[in-house]
């Protein structure tokens, strides 16, 4: 009898050491998520920039040439965390609610979240940053929606040195920051918000690393989105770099572009902006307002690959490192338009300090996003290719091989499919009693792990938001930027930059491209966007300050 109780609990321990080993040889993944940084931002995707960690981590893994977001933040949120197209998991617009299931304003119970998925699938979840998919009811926080740990800002934008109302329009634009469901009040300038999105997850992962389990870890910074804000020894790295201004230093990226692979040499760029000024045409003072923003936001990015630095040191020092799959993308391009505030007609509301300091509520603007989009056209929740493509680096040791520069044109649908994929977690058709959305993207991992050039998917691609529309079906793209409604078709494979509109050439294509496109918005639940009749101020630092 107790030769037989020994071996029962033999079995058993067995049972759950077998168990553990099965949980742990998972692979772990991190999403690190960028707010409104353009496509040649970082050093390996052609910017003067300095950022040795996201450098590290494209040259030992794979960079793509084309990856889409939905053009602004809260949107591509929404697809992010659920593999849905943004209307049918209730972010149509933003996190506003304009009345309408699409458009509801925060992720509806049908759309489950990359924690939920994970967490039911065995996985510790973890989310540092900005989550900006429902604030105003705690049952759509993160701890509520399926991530174990959670550090950050519920909304889209925050000072980074205080917790502080942010000026916005007519109406403070109020801040809340917290830790698993409690709000916290840290004394002003005693922190900066990045380094502590960055100082959370790497806790985060310290505690983790108790349990035995793989983890998935949303790490979601809100640099470089405005307001500019960088501690004075980033800022102190950058002074002068900016000096040439932004015409040569486009034409600098662009030949860092085509030298590394990203920009093949038969692709076209976009053409210069006209509503941007030419550099050597600026007064003295005037240049030196425009170089201090840049500098700033150069440090923002600088300290944000800082910060991915201490991650990857935390990950190497648990032994992690070798098991675990890392993207890098951003939420959309850099923003366009020009501010009305201030002297010399730019900045916001409330500059009480220099750019870059607490009291600096500057953004890029489009002069500087003019640079951070090279070689693409147009701006954030733009549906050309400067408003919605975004940097993407892959990285898993002995899994992706280094160097590679590949075509991919992947969408931010895509990434929940291939997690799950990827963890062996079977996507739920029922969560809490709910029938669930099913996914609509198609998995990456052949383009990570077999050398493939790009997905095959089979569908076009579709983008809608605020009246912007596109429609993406191989080298042939669609697109209208609202009030105008008149559709231009560009050729991607040769012209990038959308230099020529074949419209008139291919009515053919005009007519499929778009029955495809009203098609996917009546099933998706696409509203026409003059009906809302929105007042511009509804959002920070998007509607108002956006480029019609």
């Amino acid at each position: 009898m107790k030769k037989a109780f020994i071996t029962l609990n033999f079995l058993i321990a067995f049972g759950f050491f077998s168990q553990a080993q099965t949980n742990t040889s998972k692979p772990n993944i991190i999403l690190i998520l960028v707010d409104d940084m353009g496509y040649s931002d970082l050093g390996n995707y052609g910017s003067e920039i300095k950022t040795p960690n996201l450098d590290k981590l494209a040259n030992e893994g794979l960079r793509l040439r084309e990856f889409y977001n939905n053009s602004i933040c809260a949107p591509t949120r929404g697809s992010l965390l659920t593999g849905q197209y943004q209307h049918k998991a209730g972010m149509g617009f933003f996190d506003v609610n304009l009345g309408l299931p699409a458009y509801q304003g925060y992720l509806n119970k049908e759309s489950l979240t990359l924690g939920e998925v994970f967490r039911s699938g065995g996985y510790s979840t973890l989310l540092s940053g900005k989550w900006h998919v429902g604030s105003e009811d705690q049952s759509q926080w993160p701890n509520q929606r399926g991530f174990d740990k959670f550090y950050g800002i519920l909304k889209g934008a925050s000072n980074y040195f205080d917790t502080k109302s942010l000026p916005f329009g007519k109406t403070p634009y109020p801040v809340k920051l917290i830790r698993n469901n409690e709000e916290l009040h840290p004394k002003d300038d005693s922190y900066y918000f990045t380094d502590e999105i960055g100082n959370n997850a790497v806790t985060f992962l310290d505690e983790q690393n108790k349990e035995n389990k793989p983890f998935f870890l949303y790490l979601a910074f809100t640099a470089p989105h405005w307001p500019l804000q960088a501690k004075p020894v980033d800022i102190a790295k950058y002074r002068g770099k900016f000096d040439e201004g932004w015409d040569i230093l486009r034409e600098k990226r662009i030949e860092k572009l085509r030298a590394n692979g990203i920009l093949p040499a038969d692709q076209t760029v976009a053409p210069r902006d006209p509503e941007v000024p030419e550099w050597n045409k600026l007064t003295y003072d005037e240049k030196q307002f425009w170089k201090a923003k840049m500098e700033v936001y150069a440090a923002m990015v600088d300290n944000m690959d800082q910060n991915v630095g201490k991650v990857l040191d935390k990950l190497k020092a648990l032994k992690k490192d070798k098991n675990t799959l890392i993207i890098f993308i951003s939420d959309n391009g850099a923003q366009g338009g020009f501010n009305t505030y201030n002297p010399l007609g730019r900045g916001l509301v409330r500059n009480d300090g220099p750019v870059g300091t607490s009291g600096s509520f500057d953004y890029q603007e489009q002069n500087w996003a003019y640079l951070s989009n090279t070689p693409l056209q147009q701006y954030k929740n733009n549906m050309h290719e400067g408003g919605f493509s975004s940097p993407f680096i892959a990285w898993f040791p002995s899994k992706i091989k280094a160097g590679r520069i590949d075509k991919g044109t992947g969408h931010i649908i895509d990434l929940a499919p291939t997690f799950y994929e990827l963890a062996g977690i079977e996507y739920p058709k029922e969560y809490n009693g709910v029938t669930t959305n099913p996914l609509v993207g198609s998995s990456l991992l052949p383009v990570l792990f077999n050398n493939v050039s790009q997905v095959d998917r089979g569908t076009p691609l579709f983008w809608e938001r605020a009246g912007n529309r596109a429609v993406r079906d191989g080298k042939w793209k669609l697109v209208s930027t609202y009030p105008s409604y008149e559709w231009e078709l560009y050729n991607i494979e040769t012209d990038r930059g959308e230099t020529t509109n074949v419209a008139q050439q291919n009515p053919g294509i005009v007519n499929k491209l778009s029955a495809s496109y009203f098609d996917w918005a009546d099933k998706t639940g696409v509203v026409e966007y003059s009906k809302f009749k929105l007042k511009p101020e509804v959002m920070p630092g998007g509607a108002l300050l956006k480029r019609q």
